[in-house]
């Protein structure tokens, strides 16, 4: 998409802009126009910390010359921003995030973590007139035995998977947020729920990734060993639909130039796939041997999960362009390329 006017004049943070999707949406703000895009890093601003969280609106609302430099992005340029905070955009990507596993283990830290971060960010832009922010929250908001394809309107019928429903209900205060400063401030936010997200640059760390990087890397490490089989978690029959990152971050750039309400939107690929089937796939396309096992001792997760993306495209005309496969062989072609390099 060509650069577009509304970046003109804008300043941008994107917390988590450092991170798997948050390095996807600064490339694309910086095709659609935007100059000025700041990155908070957590050596310097403790986003769970009310004073940090203050002191980071101190820092990006300064003179171009009085930014502080670990806060300028890579690409960081100069533009024409006069420090009215209705011109600073926030992108909130930053989260305290991980699978299955990683949520079972710590789900105090994922309820603190996303909680305070989302709630004082907010709050804070709101005092401090900032013009417009982007919230991100995450499809295990949804309650446990939503209808497939989930609707925006279904957020509420029900009780999240128990496995990642402190997470899923701390980024969901986020759109409850949005509403309510909305209605009594007239602050401009936006809440938008991408579903699991895959693509190069993801965390193939096998303690706290996803089901994607995490087949990746096991499928391709036991081809490498030699293993005569492959173990995966649980019995393979829930669904899931994934997005591809470089697709979820033009949602979220599209959405922020555009969209204006704080009515929830999904940012999904339309694409619902049977772990079985996803991971039968991987096998395939990194040339695993031997014998798949399903461990049926580990929890499967929410049995479906599939989004209903037509509340995107009306309200800011966007929907993802990439394949799955394609979206597959390119991230597995990253991770064997880079794999020497990655934990």
């Amino acid at each position: 998409m060509l650069e577009t006017n509304f970046w003109n004049k804008k300043r941008v943070v994107v917390t988590g802009g450092a991170g798997f999707l948050g390095s996807f949406v600064t490339a694309k703000l910086k095709e659609r126009g935007a100059t000025e895009i700041l990155v908070p890093h957590i050596e310097h601003y403790n986003l769970t910390d009310k004073n940090s969280i203050v002191q980071l609106y101190s820092d990006v609302l300064q003179p171009v010359d009085t930014i502080p430099g670990h806060l300028k992005h890579a690409t960081f340029q100069p533009s024409t921003f006069d420090l009215d905070p209705a011109n600073l955009v926030i992108i909130h990507l930053a989260a305290n995030v991980g699978g299955i596993g990683a949520n079972r283990e710590h789900p105090a830290e994922f309820f603190y973590d996303n909680l305070m971060m989302g709630v004082e960010l907010m709050h804070q832009a709101y005092k401090h007139g900032v013009g417009k922010f982007t919230a991100i929250g995450t499809v295990c908001a949804y309650p446990k035995f939503t209808p497939v394809p989930f609707k925006e309107d279904d957020l509420w019928i029900g009780y999240p998977e128990e496995t990642n429903a402190p997470y899923g209900l701390a980024k969901k205060m986020m759109l409850v947020q949005s509403d309510a400063y909305r209605q009594q401030y007239g602050f401009n936010s936006i809440f938008l729920l991408p579903v699991n997200l895959y693509g190069p640059r993801d965390n193939f760390n096998l303690q706290t990734s996803h089901v994607i990087p995490a087949l990746i890397r096991k499928s391709i490490e036991a081809q490498a060993r030699g293993d005569k089989e492959m173990i995966a978690w649980g019995d393979g029959s829930p669904t899931r639909e994934f997005l591809y990152v470089e697709d979820a971050a033009d949602g979220i750039v599209t959405a922020t130039e555009k969209y204006n309400a704080s009515d929830p939107v999904n940012l999904g690929s339309g694409y619902e796939i049977s772990i079985k089937d996803l991971t039968e796939m991987i096998i395939r396309l990194t040339g695993f041997e031997g014998k798949l096992i399903w461990d049926t001792s580990k929890p499967n997760g929410q049995p479906r999960r599939g989004l209903n993306t037509e509340r995107a495209f009306e309200r800011f005309g966007w929907r993802a362009q990439v394949p799955f496969e394609e979206g597959m062989k390119r991230t597995i072609e990253w991770f064997k390329a880079n794999r020497d390099r990655i934990r």
